[in-house]
C-alpha cells in the first residue's frame, strides 16, 4: 500500500533566513529539478509569505508556521484570510511546547479548510526511559479526537532527541517509531485511514542518508530543518522513494511474469492432455 501514498517533502524555513535567503532558496526550487511523484511544502516564517510565493514553484505549496498561542490559526476567520492573501493552503504544527493543544491546534486549522502537518514528538527522556510507545500513543489519542477527515493530514515523528543533537537516528529506530504510528491508526481507525495517511520523519535527515531512509516501509517523506536552508534541501526533495518504488515495481514485474509462465505451463500442459486424448497411440 506504500506506493499509493504520495511521498511528501516539508522543509521548515525558520525565523534566522532573511529576505535573500528566502528569494534564492525558492529559486533553487525553481531551478530543480523537482521529482513530480513528490509532493513539496514549504514551512514559511510570516513575513516571508509574499517573497516564497513570489519565487517558489507553482507546484510547491506554502505552509503557515503556527501553534494554538498565534492568531494565525486562532480563529477561522483570520486563517482563511490569510489562506486568501497568501495563497497557502497548509499549516505546520511542530511547536513542542505547545503540543498539549495538538488537539485544538489542528481542530481551528482543519474548520480553516487548511490542510495539517502535525508532528508527535519525542524527546530525549522518552528515548532513554523506554516511553516511545506511551508518548506516541498519548498524542496520536488527543489528535485523532480532533480530526474527522484525514486526507488533510500529514503526521510528522518528530525525533527530538536527534534534532541538532549530533545524534543520528538509526534507519530502524526511525521505521519501529512509523510502525508504532502506523498500528495505533489501523488498530483505532481501521485499516483505511492507516494505509492512506501519510507518515513523514523530522530528526537527522541529510543527503547522505535520505536516499536509505526513503526505503523505509512505513515512511512517507521527511520534515527537514537546517538542511531547507541550503542546496542539499534539493538532494532531499528527490530521494523521494524512487529506489523503494523501483524495487516494488521489479517485485510486481517479477509477480507479472511469474503469473504469465504459470498461465503458458497451464496452457501447454493442457494443450498436451488433448492430445493424448485425440491421439493415444502416439504417446504409447
Amino acid at each position: 500500500m506504500a506506493s499509493a501514498r504520495r511521498f511528501v517533502v516539508v522543509g521548515n524555513w525558520d525565523a534566522s533566513v532573511r529576505d535573500n535567503g528566502v528569494e534564492r532558496l525558492a529559486n533553487t526550487l525553481r531551478t530543480g529539478p523537482l521529482n513530480p511523484n513528490t509532493e513539496v511544502v514549504i514551512g514559511c516564517p510570516t513575513w516571508s509569505y509574499n517573497i516564497a510565493k513570489q519565487h517558489l514553484p507553482r507546484e510547491v505549496g506554502i505552509a503557515t508556521q503556527g501553534s494554538y498561542k498565534t492568531e494565525i490559526v486562532l480563529n477561522k476567520r483570520t486563517s482563511l484570510e490569510m489562506t486568501s492573501n497568501y495563497g497557502h493552503d497548509w499549516v505546520l504544527l511542530n511547536d513542542f511546547e505547545s503540543n498539549d493543544n495538538l488537539d485544538e491546534n489542528v481542530r481551528r486549522a482543519l474548520e480553516a479548510d487548511l490542510k495539517v502537518i502535525a508532528c508527535v514528538c519525542e524527546t530525549t527522556d522518552d528515548r532513554k526511559n523506554g516511553r516511545t510507545r506511551e508518548v506516541l500513543f498519548r498524542q496520536l489519542e488527543s489528535l485523532a479526537s480532533a480530526i474527522s477527515d484525514w486526507s488533510r493530514v500529514v503526521v510528522a515523528f518528530e525525533a527530538l532527541w536527534a534534532s541538532n543533537t549530533g545524534v543520528i537516528a538509526t534507519n530502524q529506530q526511525v521505521q519501529e517509531a512509523l510502525a508504532l504510528v502506523r498500528d495505533w491508526l489501523r488498530n483505532n481507525l481501521g485499516d483505511n485511514v492507516a494505509d492512506t495517511t501519510r507518515i513523514i520523519y523530522s530528526g537527522s535527515v541529510f543527503p547522505h542518508n535520505c536516499h536509505a531512509l526513503a526505503k523505509l516501509k512505513d515512511l512517507d517523506g521527511f520534515l527537514v530543518g537546517s538542511d531547507a536552508l541550503n542546496f542539499d534541501f534539493l538532494q532531499i526533495v528527490n530521494a523521494s522513494r524512487s529506489s523503494h518504488t523501483a524495487l516494488l515495481m521489479k517485485q510486481q514485474q517479477l509477480k507479472v511474469t511469474s503469473h504469465l509462465i504459470q498461465g503458458l505451463r497451464e496452457e501447454y500442459f493442457h494443450h498436451k492432455s488433448l492430445q493424448r486424448k485425440r491421439f493415444p497411440k502416439r504417446y504409447i
